[in-house]
């Protein structure tokens, strides 16, 4: 019921339009009403006296009625799609705005297709439910209501039969409903599994056709597809079924309205007009009546597709910008580390009494092998996540107390995992700047060593690339990344492994660019290579989250640790005898 009544509340946030559609339905259904009444008050008239005249004019009289319904009911099925399409619009953005919001942290639990399936396929049966649902339910308490007041004025004892249907319609719309429910609950579980699969077939359909994985992936998706499927048809088959059941039960009480009707004309207590009214009303509820299977369906739906909408809506992100947060402005770059220790959602920690300093105009790098927690210490600082223990700050301000937009407009970030956008080359360097002008984008481009090849193409800056990027290759979308960043000109930067998918000519000349860049900022270099920390002002070797050694260069090549032993490994000759290790595998196999 919660939910239900948080649902009536998402269109309650548009009166007008709602209001207007009730206004408009009761009028409809008014004159509905009173069709029947007209139709027996004829036919006693034409019993009577059988004048021309007054057939003629309850004739037009009934046809004016019709009209008006039907312009009415015009009014209403427009008005109730507006305000049903203007609540998932909302709820739409309300979704995204919730998912753009989110932390890393929640991020790291979800899988993307049953987002998408919550942001589309849920919003989609909720809309349908306040477009159809809400309105035809009134629809059938308004005819129930009217139909059984008009019926008691008229004959008590035949509209107690007429009515004698009514506890069972309540019972079965309870059994039903709460059937449906569950039902329309694993169904969307279900296509929320199924967009994933599809999510992620689209976006790894290079890695399939490498292994020769489609027959996995399409047995995989045709598994889910069957449960959707199989599942659907059941909740049709309740929804037939419980019609079937209900004309079943109203065509007896019909029968009884006649036979009954029939014994109080001939007792005088009725007279075949009014017989013939009972008829025509219960006539009048019979397409209500056959569709409270699909209402029960359509509501049934919606509540379980409202549990798993709110339960987005409601999900608290582990980050939250605090309510007197404050502006960050033009910071010096002063980042301070305090026995910071970290632990994801999962329990598993990553971090354990991290401390350090970096002062302005200072590179700091990460050296360690991956899993050690050296990019997890960079996400600290823009607050992806926040520490468990500790504290982080920037000028003395804990980064905690700082707005989320500034913080992170200060701290540039070029990612390991480097992610584009379907658009121009252009637009993905001016994404964080859009009032960059395209003098600024070239000369970022020409710093990450990126506008020779961006000239080469046939379209230049204004070339499309496709999707993530996956018409670049690995070098060119990190010195994109690299690009997009510098054109945020922050104060403090962290480059995480950026140099990693690059050939070594251009590794140099991404270094001797960056080291320019790097004057006057605060300079994180997370890595795994030596010689890209060679001349950093201080050293981290983070081994299983924790600092293991911190120093310069020529400090920690003396020192008997994991950096000389790096140091040494990474420095000395890499190509065995190859011809030796030949003929070692050839033996083990043989």
């Amino acid at each position: 019921m919660r939910i239900f009544v948080r649902i009536l509340a998402l269109a309650w946030r548009y009166p007008k339009h709602l209001v207007t559609a009730f206004v408009f339905l009761i009028a409809s259904n008014g004159f509905a009403l009173a069709i029947p009444h007209l139709l027996g008050e004829a036919i006693d008239e034409v019993l009577i006296n059988g004048t021309g005249r007054e057939l003629f004019k309850f004739a037009t009289l009934i046809l004016l009625v019709y009209i008006l319904r039907g312009a009415f009911a015009y009014g209403q099925q427009i008005m109730s799609e507006w305000a049903s399409q203007l609540v998932s619009f909302g709820l739409r953005n309300d979704l995204y705005h919730k998912l753009q919001n989110l932390s890393f942290g929640f991020h790291d639990t979800q899988q993307t297709g049953n987002l998408m399936s919550k942001a589309t396929a849920d919003v989609e049966a909720i809309r349908g439910f306040i477009q159809g649902g809400v309105l035809r339910a009134t629809q059938i308490m308004v005819l129930m209501g009217g139909t059984l007041g008009v019926l008691m004025i008229t004959n008590w004892r035949l509209a107690l039969v007429a009515m004698s249907f009514v506890p069972f319609v309540v019972w079965r719309v309870s059994v039903v409903n709460l059937a449906l429910r569950r039902l329309w609950l694993y169904i969307q579980t279900v296509l929320g599994q199924l967009t994933t699969v599809l999510q992620e077939n689209l976006t790894g359909v290079r890695v399939v056709k490498a292994f020769g994985a489609q027959p996995f992936e399409e047995k995989k998706f045709e598994i889910l597809a069957e449960k959707i499927s199989e599942s659907t048809i059941q909740s049709s088959r309740l929804q037939s079924a419980n019609t079937a059941i209900m004309i079943f039960f109203f065509s007896i009480v019909t029968a009884a309205i006649l036979w009954i009707g029939g014994l109080e004309i001939v007792s005088g207590r009725l007279t075949p007009g009014e017989l013939s009214k009972f008829v025509f009303y219960m006539g009048l509820i019979t397409a209500p009546i056959r569709m409270s299977g699909f209402i029960i369906n359509n509501f049934s739906r919606a509540v379980s597709a409202g549990q798993r909408v709110f339960e987005l809506l409601d999900a608290s992100s582990p980050v939250q910008e605090n309510r007197n947060a404050q502006i960050l402005s033009s910071p010096a770059g002063e980042v301070k580390f305090e026995n910071v220790s970290l632990a994801y959602q999962s329990g598993n920690i990553v971090l354990r009494d991290i401390s350090f300093e970096a002062m302005p105009n200072q590179v700091i790098a990460m050296l360690g092998r991956p899993g050690s927690g050296k990019t997890s210490i960079a996400h600290l600082l823009p607050r992806f996540y926040d520490v468990n223990n500790g504290s982080v700050t920037i000028d003395g301000i804990d980064v905690r107390n700082l707005t989320l937009t500034s913080l992170r407009k200060h701290v540039g970030i070029v990612m390991q995992d480097v992610f584009l956008f379907s658009d121009t080359i252009e637009a993905n360097i001016a994404y964080g700047n859009l009032e960059a002008s395209s003098d600024d984008v070239l000369r970022v481009a020409k710093v990450a060593q990126l506008h020779e090849f961006i000239s080469s193409l046939p379209a230049g800056y204004k070339t499309l690339i496709g999707e993530r990027g996956i018409t670049l290759s690995g070098g060119q979308r990190q010195r994109l990344a690299i690009a997009r960043t510098l054109l945020l000109d922050p104060p403090i930067l962290i480059l995480d492994d950026t140099t990693s998918s690059v050939d070594a000519n251009t590794e140099r000349l991404l270094r001797e660019a960056l080291a320019a860049v790097m004057v006057g900022r605060t300079t994180f270099v997370i890595t795994h290579r030596v010689h890209s920390v060679r001349y950093a002002d201080l050293i981290l070797v983070i081994e299983d989250g924790m600092i293991v050694q911190r120093g310069t260069h020529e400090d920690l090549v003396q020192q008997d640790g994991q950096y000389r032993k790096v140091y040494e490994l990474q420095l000395q000759p890499i190509e065995p005898d190859l011809e030796e290790v030949f003929e070692n595998s050839r033996e083990n196999l043989t």
